[in-house]
């Protein structure tokens, strides 16, 4: 199969919990590439379920070492990475690779897989909602929240480079689409 899903959006835009829906309702054609980073766990996160939460040595040597397929600093100081081991273990399986990854690491992974990848962007309705959303889920401090904002506006920038573009304005509405968008891909001739 070696096809791979690509979901990219700003912080809180919805895109765990897509991504999550489709695993709950796909979940034997699809598989979870868990992403590497040098950030802390937050709360109920654990190592090698949401993230392999590794120190940046570690990370770093990963790195040199041709680990990663690809890799990030999305925030200053901390970095984010897709690993090769990941990919193979799904493919592997004979299930697609579904990635929640940040704008410029679902550029690079679009870029390595090409027509095998289908790169879906996911956005708010309006900068306004997306900082209802971050706000109402309090995992930032003031001036984190400042910097999602930031990162969030120039991310919106890049939307044109994905395959599709989904505006998530309705749930229900969205994982629908984004279902039929990922069924029809998987179920496409490779």
């Amino acid at each position: 199969m070696k096809k791979s899903i690509i979901f990219s959006a700003p912080s809180g835009s919805g895109k765990t919990t897509v991504v999550n829906h489709l695993l709950k309702v796909l979940g034997d054609k699809l598989s979870f590439s868990i992403s590497a980073t040098t950030r802390k766990p937050r709360p109920n996160e654990t190592h090698g379920k949401e993230y392999y939460f590794l120190e940046a040595e570690d990370f770093k040597q990963k790195a040199k070492n041709g680990e990663f397929l690809e890799f990030e600093e999305v925030y200053a100081g901390i970095l984010y990475g897709t690993m090769w081991s990941e990919v193979h273990r799904i493919w592997d399986s004979n299930r697609a690779v579904i990635f929640d990854v940040d704008v410029k690491g679902g550029l690079n992974l679009k870029r390595e897989f090409g027509d095998q990848a289908l790169a879906i962007f996911l956005r708010p309705p309006s900068v306004e909602v997306l900082m209802e959303r971050l706000t109402n889920r309090s995992t930032e401090v003031e001036h984190q929240l400042k910097e999602r904002l930031a990162k969030a506006n120039f991310e919106l920038s890049f939307e044109n480079q994905y395959d599709v573009v989904v505006i998530n304005d309705n749930l229900e509405e969205t994982l629908a689409t984004c279902e039929k968008l990922v069924l029809d891909f998987i179920n496409s001739p490779a």
